[in-house]
C-alpha cells in the first residue's frame, strides 16, 4: 500500500518536472507574441479616465481568461479531429490584426473630418461615456482573444509529441502567464501617473529625489503610451506577418533573402492595407 503511493508521488513529480521543463520551452517560443500582447493590450487599455482604468483594466482580464476558456478546449478538440480548421482561424484572424494595425496608420495618414459640434453636444453624458467604454472594452477583448489562439496554437506544437496531460499542464500555464503576467505589467503602466502624484505628495521636499522621481514618472506616462501605441501598431502588423508566412505555403519563401521580422511586416502591412481598402470602398459603395 505504502509502496503504491510512493509510486504515484514519483509519478506525480517526474510529470511537474516534465512540465516545468517544457513550460521553459513553450515560453520562449511565445515570448515574442506575448510581447507583442503586452505593447497591443496597453495602448488599448490606456486613455480612460484615472478612475475607470483599473475597472476596465480588471473587465479586459475577465474577457481574456474567459477567451482562454473558450480557446483551450476547442484547439485541443479541433487539433484532434480537423487540425485543417486551426490554419483557417489563424488566418481569419492574422487578416483582422493586420487590418487593425494598417487602420490605424491610415486614420493617421489621412485623419477623418469630424462634423463641428455646439458646446452643449461637446459634453458627453455619462451613459455616452460608459457606451463608449464598452465599446473599447470589447474591441480590447476580441484583439486579445486572436492573439490568444496564436499563444495557444504556439504552446500546444511544442509539446505535441508529449502526453495529455503534459500538453494540457502546459498549454495552461502559457495561457495563464499571458493572462495575469501582461495585464499586470499593464497595470503598472497605466497607473504610472497616479504613482507619481503619490510620491510627490508625500515628498517632504519639492526638489528632493522622491518628488523628482514623481514628476518624471508623470512626466514619461504620455510618451510611454504614445510609444506604446505605435509599437502596439507594428506588433499588429508582425503578429500577422507571422501568421501568414507559417501558414499559407506561398508565402514560406517570399522574400527569402529579407530578415524575418521585415517580411512579417510587409506582409501584415500588405494584407492590411488591401483589407483596409476593401472596408474603405465597401462603406462607400453602402453610402450611395
Amino acid at each position: 500500500m505504502a509502496s503504491g503511493f510512493f509510486a504515484v508521488l514519483d509519478d506525480i513529480a517526474v510529470l511537474l518536472d516534465d512540465v516545468a521543463a517544457m513550460s521553459k520551452i513553450a515560453a520562449k517560443k511565445t515570448a515574442g507574441i506575448l510581447g507583442d500582447d503586452l505593447a497591443v493590450n496597453a495602448e488599448k487599455a490606456s486613455g480612460f479616465a484615472s478612475t475607470r482604468e483599473l475597472p476596465v483594466l480588471w473587465a479586459i482580464t475577465k474577457g481574456s481568461l474567459l477567451n482562454k476558456l473558450i480557446i483551450f478546449p476547442v484547439a485541443f478538440l479541433l487539433s484532434a479531429f480537423f487540425p485543417v480548421a486551426i490554419n483557417i482561424i489563424l488566418i481569419l484572424g492574422g487578416v483582422y490584426l493586420a487590418f487593425e494595425g494598417a487602420e490605424k496608420i491610415y486614420e493617421t495618414l489621412f485623419p477623418h473630418a469630424h462634423p463641428k459640434k455646439d458646446i452643449i453636444n461637446q459634453v458627453e453624458s455619462e451613459e455616452d461615456i460608459l457606451n463608449l467604454e464598452k465599446s473599447r472594452v470589447k474591441s480590447a477583448i476580441l484583439t486579445d482573444f486572436i492573439l490568444s489562439v496564436e499563444i495557444v496554437i504556439i504552446a500546444m506544437s511544442t509539446v505535441v509529441d508529449r502526453p495529455l496531460q503534459t500538453q494540457i499542464l502546459v498549454v495552461s500555464a502559457i495561457a495563464l502567464l499571458a493572462t495575469v503576467g501582461v495585464y499586470g505589467i499593464v497595470a503598472l503602466i497605466v497607473r504610472m501617473d497616479e504613482a507619481g502624484f503619490y510620491l510627490i505628495k508625500k515628498s517632504k521636499k519639492e526638489n528632493s529625489f522622491q518628488s523628482k522621481f514623481g514628476k518624471i514618472l508623470v512626466q514619461a506616462l504620455p510618451l510611454v503610451i504614445k510609444g506604446l501605441a505605435i509599437v502596439g501598431t507594428i506588433a499588429l502588423l508582425l503578429v500577422a506577418g507571422g501568421i501568414f508566412s507559417h501558414n499559407i505555403e506561398i508565402f514560406h519563401h517570399f522574400l527569402e533573402s529579407v530578415p524575418a521580422t521585415i517580411k512579417d511586416l510587409i506582409l501584415g502591412l500588405a494584407v492590411g492595407g488591401l483589407a483596409v481598402l476593401v472596408v474603405e470602398l465597401g462603406k462607400k459603395i453602402f453610402k450611395k
